[in-house]
């Protein structure tokens, strides 16, 4: 039994090690491939970048464009998932009793488990419904891949708002009434600052998901060398729909060096996401704390 103990703590450090292997062998092999790449020029080609990033010149051979799109999709999906999705876990965890809590967490489960290609088809297919209906000039733009990566990603933001506040103690549950607050106060001031690392977990992987996911902006508005984004309802560049094209298409192995510069720009967002969420939170516990 001794031996067998041993045997499955070194595999469990070894399972534990894993995912930071995975990571720096992943970083590694896109440094490599990206080598002599990754440079402003990647970003911004031939345009100067300031004229880039103040005056909003043209980038044709760079993959500015790509980013300030995948932010774009990002924030309005944010936008649509992070309070809908807050305020539906409050729901489920504090209010929603009996067979609908079971119905409505079934369906948060059901919308989880769906392909990214169909939520697109729905982005589609509501665009189609539009122009036949109240909109006849209405296309595809990036107000649509928004609120469709929104909806993809609202699932991970209920299911994070209600596991960390089912989890919480009883006695913090009871630390607001002992108090005085009501049932809104003791959720808003108590419940919710102790629960916001899971929260705030839900939404890095939420925005996480939205940056890099791509069929869902292929068929709702991205496309290849469209340039800067003049208003919602443009077409736009992202970075995953980039890289993907990158491999499918590329001529030289210049190219196939910046789609990988731009896998590793796509990586360093997320990791940007998720150090921002972790500054937030940590924010916010001394604010709690201190008030």
């Amino acid at each position: 039994m001794t031996r067998f103990h041993h045997v499955f703590s070194v595999l469990c450090r070894l399972c534990a090690l894993l995912p930071g292997a995975v990571l720096l062998f992943l970083v590694g092999f896109l440094l490599q491939q990206s080598r002599g790449r990754l440079d402003l020029q990647l970003l911004f080609g031939d345009t100067p970048p300031l004229d880039a990033l103040i005056h909003f010149a043209p980038v044709w051979d760079g993959i500015w464009p790509a980013c300030f799109g995948t932010f774009c999709v990002v924030a309005l999906a944010g936008i649509v998932a992070v309070p809908l999705g807050i305020l539906c876990g409050i729901h489920l965890s504090e209010f929603a009793r009996g067979r609908f809590r079971t119905m409505l967490s079934f369906c948060v489960d059901l919308l989880a488990g769906m392909p990214s290609i169909l939520m697109g088809l729905f982005g589609f297919a509501l665009i189609l419904f539009l122009r036949h209906t109240l909109l006849p000039d209405a296309g595809t733009c990036l107000l649509l891949s928004g609120f469709c990566m929104g909806l993809l990603v609202l699932p991970y933001m209920v299911n994070a708002t209600y596991s960390s506040l089912s989890g919480l103690p009883h006695d913090i549950r009871l630390l607001g009434p002992s108090l005085g607050l009501n049932r809104m106060q003791t959720i808003r001031h108590i419940l919710l600052p102790s629960a916001g690392r899971g929260i705030l977990s839900g939404l890095v992987l939420s925005l996480g998901r939205a940056a890099e996911d791509t069929a869902v902006i292929m068929l709702t508005g991205a496309v290849a060398n469209a340039g800067m984004p003049r208003s919602l309802l443009d077409k736009y560049e992202a970075l995953p729909f980039y890289i993907y094209t990158t491999a499918a298409e590329y001529q030289t192995p210049e190219e196939l060096k910046a789609g990988f510069g731009a896998a590793l720009v796509l990586l360093i967002l997320t990791t940007g996401l998720f150090l921002a969420a972790h500054l937030l939170h940590n924010a916010m516990e001394r604010r709690w704390r201190q008030g």
